[in-house]
């Protein structure tokens, strides 16, 4: 009896460890209520318990990164100017070890190891998309000049495999090299571009916004560390400066409520708080208001403290203590998408840079071409980014993490999402089969839905209930996948950029798969601009085009629940 009762408490603790928290409401009673009734309850859910994911998903990442810094340490053995863990003190400061970081960062991104990868985005088996789809003939590529002949195909092919294998190549070569040079770093820069230039998904998913003008510094020896300094403070300013608008506190809102440090039932209370009046109304709270502002405030005064007072030596150490709180802050919440490796480098990157070495000046760098890189990808991008979204993507606007995406929500009518199995080749299946082989249908069901949460819980997200009716008769008719889910299983990877489910990938589909009028209804929604708020949407049939388009305003959805 002692036996089978010391089992059966294992075997529970177990299925906790393995399966995600069941939702507050039944999921059958809830797929027979009305589109906001739905709405309603997936939002209160989301509120207290996110995703609900279980603690093995914590570990699995966990482990990730753990294995991400170990081979780092393995990749600086290499280096006639580094050594071992043990001799780490001794050679921290150097450029080349945040180099060997920077460029094995990109390697695993590439891979689909990193960022993109696992549960929390999608992934349950396999837990990477990336070179599982980028080594496949016939996956769909996403490019970026889709009318243009040969360079808008969107099958890949062998010339684009080969291509990323040279990456590839190239990449492993920088990582094991003695020393880094221009000479092993020009092939990187000139196979990314191109490789880009062909799919748009490869170049966004070695994060290429930063890592490549990074990748740039190390053209010029001498310039190197002013010129990674100088990107460092660029994507902290950026970032904060994209959270100036009426969207972040709801995504600040939508990440501690998924939070894996806030622990569901420990910290109902609190995260109650977070909201005017949970569970009726869900608009953000003064705390939360206060909570966004307090981040924000973080992220633009340390990186100038830092910024305007290298050289000093207890402000600089004071400012990263500050910096370095932030990112683990961010990083202990566990955000949808998991951009933890990115986390962890910089703040490696912050302290090698501002406090190792407060002799690098950004204003020392003379170089032509790294000016105009550094101006492009520091200036240019995200200040168009900010004011037309529309043509550039919130990755190259360094608009990380701010509730600005661009979206997308994907409507097919009854079993017509079973073509895209028959008729495009592909590594992962649709999210809720790779679910169904780990929990009962309706469990599994219960949990996709809560993405619809995590969707209308974001400012610019609300605008979608305003234009389901435009789109659809009857919500029971349809099934609902978000253009992120979407993404990650037809193209293989998926880190919040709505241009990537867009109207190539929708004519894309369409070639295939050849839908009629009405199988398939897609709503697409623009990033807000900075200046105005304004949402530009677009409500199109696969087979009959555009229905409608139109703008909406993140200031008018502000004061309405997120189900209204």
């Amino acid at each position: 009896c002692l036996s089978r009762g010391l089992g059966d408490v294992y075997k529970r603790q177990l299925e906790k460890f393995l399966t995600p928290m069941p939702l507050s409401y039944d999921y059958q009673e809830w797929k027979k209520k009305s589109y906001t009734e739905r709405a309603k309850k997936v939002c209160q859910n989301w509120a207290l318990q996110g995703y609900g994911s279980p603690i093995s998903v914590t570990i699995f990442y966990f482990i990730k990164i753990i294995f991400y810094v170990f081979m780092f340490f393995w990749f600086c053995s290499f280096s006639n100017d580094l050594g071992g863990i043990s001799e780490f003190s001794l050679w921290w400061t150097k450029t080349e070890a945040l180099g060997k970081f920077i460029f094995w960062t990109v390697l695993i991104e590439i891979i689909g190891l990193g960022g993109a990868s696992g549960p929390l985005t999608g992934r349950y088996a396999p837990i990477i998309g990336g070179i599982t789809y980028f080594l496949r003939p016939k996956t769909v590529k996403v490019p970026l000049f889709p009318k243009i002949p040969f360079l808008g195909n969107d099958s890949r092919n062998w010339l684009d495999i080969g291509l990323y294998l040279l990456l590839l190549i190239a990449l492993i070569r920088v990582c094991v090299a003695s020393d880094i040079t221009p000479s092993i770093v020009i092939p990187v820069i000139i196979l990314l571009l191109i490789c880009g230039l062909l799919d748009r998904t490869i170049f966004l998913a070695a994060r290429g916004d930063i890592y490549l003008p990074m990748a740039v510094c190390f053209l010029f020896p001498l310039e190197t560390g002013a010129g990674l300094k100088i990107i460092w403070f660029g994507i902290w300013f950026w970032a904060a400066f994209s959270k100036l608008t009426p969207n972040f506190t709801s995504a600040v809102n939508v990440m501690i409520s998924n939070s894996v440090l806030f622990i569901p039932s420990c910290f109902d209370n609190f995260k109650k708080s977070l909201f005017k009046s949970y569970p009726e109304d869900l608009r953000p709270s003064r705390k939360a208001n206060n909570m966004a502002h307090f981040g924000t405030f973080i992220e633009f005064v340390m990186p100038i403290l830092l910024i305007t007072f290298m050289g000093n030596a207890e402000i600089t150490f004071f400012a990263l203590i500050a910096i370095t709180l932030f990112h683990i802050f961010i990083f202990a919440n566990f955000p949808m998408g998991v951009p933890l490796e990115w986390n962890v480098i910089m703040v490696y990157g912050a302290w090698m840079l501002f406090y190792g070495n407060p002799a690098f000046n950004p204003l020392d760098i003379s170089s032509p071409i790294l000016i105009a890189v550094l101006s492009l990808s520091l200036f240019i991008f995200p200040i168009l980014g900010n004011l037309f979204p529309k043509y550039i993507s919130f990755l190259l606007s360094m608009r990380y993490y701010a509730g600005t995406w661009a979206y997308s929500v994907w409507l097919f009518k009854g079993d017509a999402k079973d073509v895209i199995e028959e008729k495009i080749p592909k590594t992962s299946k649709d999210v809720l089969v790779q679910m169904e082989k780990l929990y009962e249908t309706d469990f599994a069901e219960g949990i996709i839905s809560m993405i619809l949460g995590f969707r209308l819980m974001h400012l610019p997200g609300r605008l979608i209930n305003q234009l389901v009716p435009k789109a659809i008769d009857s919500i029971h008719d349809y099934r609902w996948i978000d253009g992120e889910a979407l993404a990650g299983e037809v193209v293989g990877w998926n880190f919040g950029d709505g241009h990537l489910h867009n109207e190539t990938l929708l004519n894309s589909i369409q070639k295939r798969c050849n839908y009629k009028s009405e199988q398939l209804r897609v709503i697409m929604v623009e990033s807000p601009q900075f200046h105005t708020q304004n949402l530009e949407y677009r409500i199109y049939d696969a087979h009959d085009g555009l229905i409608e388009k139109g703008t909406g305003n993140t200031r008018a959805l502000k004061d309405i629940q997120p189900w209204e």
